[in-house]
């Protein structure tokens, strides 16, 4: 007998008790709701029982919610607990600042039962297809985030998903500037160090949940950026870049601190039904070529 999965868990955070209701009987049937009409009473919930997604109204009566969002994302216990923003608010400058400060999603009110009900199951998916790799072992022993076969996944599923919601999707390809020479100069521990850093690093620079960084092979990383037009996705690769040329790694056996840098191709689609992965693949690897031809530690798109 195959085992039913537990029913994923739904914050609501929403002043209004009209929407709060409308929005339990769309989901109510799918999924396990929490409500709370302000901040103070979503803390309450989160520090007893944390959700798979939060359904966040911007305009609260006891804060705003955008800094809400911010402080989702600073919080350990919370940064990796996708939001999406439900506001009516619908103007495009309200918009584009969620996606800024994290949220991988903005439903607009007066609410449309179809459109609530499908994005919160594309990000209950994302969520359960990322739990169900996670468990598959797709995860590179050395860095531990996910390696090149959850990559290849990771990519074709977000590929799919941009084709069907006629989307965008970004791409970055990284390499490590003269590993070679750092691993034949420092040792293969010392090398291996450096590796576990720059993964760290590369994490730390992606504000939602829905970004994924992969180790695609050797001293090379893959970036997965949906929904991120080409601007975005160069914010994004310069926020790497310099954090990167930045970090100091303590030497092995030496007091000494060593640093190293990066090099970045970007590249964006908005695929169709009939997308091939490699092509997008192949067009991030073409910039990463001429980022490195053009003096490494320097990142490059298709104009």
């Amino acid at each position: 007998m195959l085992r039913k999965r537990i029913k994923n868990k739904i914050l609501i955070i929403e002043d209004s008790l009209l929407n709060q209701k409308m929005l339990e009987d769309i989901l109510k049937d799918t999924y396990s709701l929490k409500k709370a009409a302000n901040a103070e009473e979503a803390f309450r919930i989160l520090d007893k029982s944390l959700p798979d997604l939060i359904l966040l109204d911007i305009v609260l009566p006891d804060a705003n919610g955008f800094d809400l969002l911010q402080s989702f994302s600073k919080n350990k216990s919370t940064a990796n607990i996708p939001v999406i923003i439900i506001s009516g608010l619908t103007d495009e400058e309200n918009e584009e600042k969620g996606f800024l400060l994290g949220a991988v999603d903005y439903i607009k009110k007066p609410f449309k039962n179809a459109i609530v009900k499908a994005r919160v199951a594309t990000q209950i998916q994302i969520i359960n297809n990322m739990r169900d790799m996670e468990k598959m072992s797709f995860i590179d022993s050395l860095t531990e985030i996910f390696n090149r076969r959850a990559f290849d996944i990771k990519l074709q599923y977000e590929l799919g998903r941009a084709a069907r919601e006629k989307s965008v999707l970004s791409l970055l390809m990284i390499d490590v500037d003269s590993f070679k020479s750092y691993n034949d100069k420092y040792g293969h521990i010392q090398g291996d160090m450096m590796l576990q850093a720059i993964a760290i690093k590369i994490k730390s620079q992606l504000k939602r949940s829905t970004d994924v960084v992969c180790r695609y092979g050797g001293e090379e990383f893959a970036v997965i950026l949906p929904m991120v037009d080409v601007d975005g996705a160069i914010t994004v690769a310069e926020n790497v870049r310099c954090s990167i040329s930045q970090m100091k790694v303590p030497a092995l056996f030496s007091d000494a601190a060593t640093s190293i840098t990066i090099s970045i191709g970007i590249a964006t689609q908005s695929p169709t039904e009939d997308f091939d992965a490699q092509d997008i693949i192949k067009e991030a690897d073409n910039m990463l070529y001429k980022a490195k031809k053009a003096g490494r530690n320097i990142v490059k798109w298709l104009n």
